[in-house]
């Protein structure tokens, strides 16, 4: 497989708003647990339904890479948890989204937001749980507690990001005439 300009670019970028995210803090909502909720996946999310799983992937990386690189947190000092799991969510997002589509589009971006937000937050405590950082009667309940609003934020998210661009690139310019 050949590695085009276009997945370059569109990684690149994609990637840099996965940085602002989490550089700024606008990538974390606040819960009432006193333990912030992330939104630094949905570019790789995004990145996968609009472009595949190799603009997925690469986003992943540079999310992965800079949650290692920034890691405020000893688990996400370990690669295998904050960058290994990054690389899976454009992946399996993308082959989910693949998947669904054909029966309905609207659904399958949705669906493919909360599978990619739910393969961030299943291998990521899974790996702090295989680690040996913490018990599986630990990881369960931030599970339940981060994962479901994270998805249902990446399937609201993703759906309106997607679509806005699908239709967009429908758009036919006729330069003003």
């Amino acid at each position: 497989m050949k590695l085009k300009t276009r997945d370059m670019v569109i990684s690149g970028i994609l990637g840099g708003i996965a940085i602002f995210l989490g550089q700024t803090g606008f990538g974390f909502i606040p819960l009432p647990t006193g333990i912030n909720a992330t939104i630094m996946h949905l570019p790789v999310i995004i990145g996968a339904v609009l472009e595949g799983p190799v603009v997925g992937t690469l986003v992943g990386l540079i999310f992965g890479l800079f949650s290692w690189i920034q890691a405020r947190n000893p688990f996400f000092a370990d690669p295998t948890i904050s960058v290994l799991p990054r690389l899976f969510i454009g992946i399996i997002t993308y082959f989910s989204y693949q998947s669904l589509k054909r029966f309905n589009d609207h659904v399958a971006m949705a669906v493919a937001g909360v599978i990619g937000s739910l393969t961030n937050t299943v291998l990521v405590l899974g790996m702090i749980f295989l680690k040996g950082y913490m018990p599986f009667d630990a990881v369960v309940p931030i599970a339940f507690i981060h994962g479901i609003p994270e998805a249902i934020v990446a399937a609201i998210v993703t759906y309106f990001v997607c679509l806005g661009v699908k239709r967009a690139r429908e758009l036919k310019f006729d330069g003003g005439n």
